[in-house]
């Protein structure tokens, strides 16, 4: 196998060349091994700018493009072509279109134009070595790239653009530069100064909690506070993680809730050294209440709650604020029972009335709830806050650091203070920001507000940003790791993007995703290939070009074929296309619909297969498929859009006012045989078409449901 090394902080247009050309020989044959490495560096050499190195077994490294690309082509012989003297020419003044300025560049550029007067390649009549290490300089170097999408130079600008939009897998590998460059800045930073956060104590050990309410589904948020905890506890520090449910509401926790969030945890890899719930400790926190009450640190108040939220937002007194400890102690029992009377009351901290920071503003810290409750049952009808119940158990389960969102960031104080006022251990706290996505709503309330009216499916929901309904969109949990981590624990509040998301996600799918066939059923054009064998047969195939290990399937070969309505639309008499897995064929006659309503519509075409055609020169390569040979397989291709059309919803917002009426998307298309033994949650690829998962297998007399995975083009 050869390795190519990239500096890819170094002049591009000095390493493009190469890249491209080793891309080439990856696309034209898959038998090419060459692995690509990107290094954020600036030189691969020191004391000289040297942006790429070629590694070819046991021989010495050879540097620069022009001669890596000479290896190439000695190595890989395909690759030379015809006109070789002239494509040499061409590959000696590569180097002219390395400087940055336009002066110097200017003259190189204008020498193209004129060349490439009445001519779609540099050399020749096909794609070859001279147009992808000019082009590749030339889009390497910002001033000349800037210079073709000015479009100045006509030819030169439409031989730029026509060697870009014909060669798709050019753009790929661009593409995939830049993610892997972005991988490499952000795996650094997470392993640098983005997590050095400088928490306190840690050399006395580290304890981290995450504290989920089993009120629903873990949802992407969580999912960052877990995955923080878990890193500071088992990867940044040798320490403990505590997952503590903080069951302290009965009449919105669910045992399902619970066990679900369980195994969530499991598939994201995340294993707590211990499990708890609050509610082991409803008899520490009821102690801790009454001796908060005998020592005048809390008191009881039955103010209703309107008038409670004016008074703290004004900063007034309650009338309740001076009462005895007898009293405050006879409301609390009468709460403890769950009376008629008890229901009105609730416990107050006694901090301050009018503290510039509202959350000071005696909290409410008990409440009375006669509801039962999923695990204690009807033993208690007086249930902590978070905010009396956070400070206690963190102290009393051995927390050290209490990592958490700063939407809390208000409410550190009060944490504090209640530390303080019961004689506990201090905990330390560091807030970071919460992952907000654009279009998309984390607040539980509203989640839940969607599934009872029946605006989603369900929890898992794929248009959900859930746990369950990311996966059951096509996200993996490794990809999902890494997004998260890649945010790091910083305070900085940031309006994400999906795209990034799932451009993430594609990494991890692509290399293991088996390759498979789909037309849209309603616009399939009938299509009849002469040339082709009389009888159909099939030939073993593998399901992905370039990871063997995923095994063959049978693609079957006849002369009926069905072709895609825009592919057969966009064809004309005479051209020369490729039947992807097949070969070329000319385009003999295309047929159109005598309605005048929709005159365009190919209702059915003819080819003459050319299996000797160079399918390097045909600017389409189509997907097709077999109506004979193989069972086509009925498919229903599902794709979502966002729940909400604004991208970012205020408090003041009426969430309905926002609700995308169109968000599901369902096409019936005829798929390959080999479908048929896909299970649920299998991902593959239906090419042209993009990324799929299995949500319902293929049954004699149902068809196959797969959801669209996005690809973070268009999110």
């Amino acid at each position: 196998m050869a390795t190519l090394n990239i500096a890819s902080k170094a002049n591009q247009a000095k390493f493009l060349p190469a890249l491209l050309i080793a891309a080439y020989a990856t696309e034209s044959d898959p038998n090419a091994s060459i692995r690509i490495k990107f290094q954020e560096i600036d030189t691969l050499k020191s004391g000289d700018e040297t942006a790429a190195e070629l590694i070819l077994g046991s021989d010495s490294p050879i540097y620069d493009s022009e001669k890596i690309i000479t290896k190439l082509v000695e190595t890989y012989p395909f690759l030379q072509g015809k006109n070789e003297s002239l494509i040499q020419e061409w590959l000696n003044r590569t180097a002219r279109y390395y400087p940055t300025d336009f002066k110097s560049v200017e003259g190189p550029l204008l020498e193209l134009d004129s060349h490439l007067t009445l001519r779609s390649y540099i050399v020749g009549y096909t794609l070859n070595l001279a147009d992808l290490s000019i082009w590749g300089a030339i889009r390497g170097n910002k001033i000349a790239h800037a210079a073709m999408k000015k479009g100045s130079m006509l030819n030169a600008s439409r031989w730029f653009r026509f060697v870009e939009d014909t060669n798709p897998w050019i753009a790929s590998t661009i593409q995939s530069m830049n993610a892997q460059a972005q991988e490499k800045k952000a795996a650094k930073s997470k392993e640098g100064a983005s997590y050095d956060i400088a928490l306190l104590d840690t050399e006395k050990g580290v304890v981290t909690r995450f504290p989920p309410e089993p009120s629903g589904y873990l949802h992407i948020g969580h999912a960052k506070a877990a995955l923080l905890n878990d890193y500071f506890a088992h990867e940044k520090y040798t320490g403990t993680l505590i997952c503590r449910f903080d069951d302290t509401n009965p009449t919105k926790e669910k045992e399902e809730f619970q066990d679900a969030i369980v195994e969530d945890l499991a598939l994201m890899g995340i294993k707590p050294d211990k499990t708890s719930y609050s509610s082991d400790y409803f008899q520490e926190m009821y102690d801790s209440c009454v001796k908060m009450l005998k020592e005048r640190k809390a008191y009881a108040d039955d103010t209703e709650q309107e008038i409670m939220r004016k008074e703290r937002w004004d900063g007034t007194a309650s009338k309740c604020r001076e009462a005895s400890m007898e009293d405050n102690l006879a409301h609390f029992e009468e709460m403890k029972k769950g009376t008629e009377e008890g229901i009105k009351w609730c416990i107050r901290a006694k901090i301050s009335v009018d503290d510039p920071n509202k959350a000071m503003r005696d909290p409410v810290i008990y409440r009375c709830n006669p509801t039962s409750h999923h695990r204690t049952g009807t033993k208690w009808k007086i249930y902590p806050t978070y905010d009396f119940c956070a400070p206690i158990l963190d102290s009393i389960e051995g927390v050290t650091h209490a990592l958490r969102t700063n939407e809390y960031r208000d409410r550190n104080p009060q944490y504090d203070w209640m530390q303080e006022a019961l004689g506990l251990r201090k905990v330390h706290i560091w807030d970071f920001a919460r992952m907000n996505f654009v279009r998309t709503l984390l607040s539980k309330r509203k989640l839940t507000k969607f599934v009872d009216q029946g605006v989603v499916w369900g929890w898992d929901d794929p248009r959900f940003p859930t746990i369950r309904g990311i996966r059951r969109r096509g996200m993996t949990i490794g990809a999902l790791r890494e997004f998260i981590l890649k945010q790091g624990p910083s305070r900085n509040i940031v309006n994400l993007d999906w795209t990034l998301f799932w451009a993430t996600n594609k990494k991890y799918i692509d290399p293991v995703a088996p390759r498979h066939t789909a037309i849209n059923k309603a616009h399939a054009v009938p299509t009849t290939v002469k040339g082709a064998r009389a009888a159909a047969y099939t030939e073993e195939k593998p399901k992905h070009g370039k990871n063997p290990s995923l095994g063959n399937k049978k693609v079957a070969y006849s002369q009926s074929i069905l072709i895609e309505q825009d592919d057969a639309q966009s064809f004309a008499q005479d051209e020369e296309i490729t039947l992807m897995n097949w070969g070329n064929a000319i385009v003999r006659k295309v047929s159109h619909s005598l309605n005048p309503l929709s005159m365009k519509t190919v209702t059915a075409l003819e080819l003459d297969l050319n299996l000797q055609g160079d399918v390097k020169s045909t600017a389409k390569k189509v997907t097709w498929l077999s109506t004979e040979g193989q069972e086509l397989i009925p498919v229903e291709m599902v794709d979502f859009d966002y729940l909400i059309t604004k991208d970012k919803i205020e408090e003041e917002d009426n969430v309905d006012d926002f609700l995308n009426p169109h968000t599901e998307f369902r096409t019936e298309g005829l798929a390959d045989g080999n479908v048929a033994e896909l299970k649920v949650d299998d991902v593959i690829q239906f090419e042209r078409k993009g990324y799929f998962r299995v949500d319902r297998a293929f049954m004699h007399g149902q068809p196959a449901v797969l959801f669209n995975i996005p690809t973070g083009k268009t999110g």
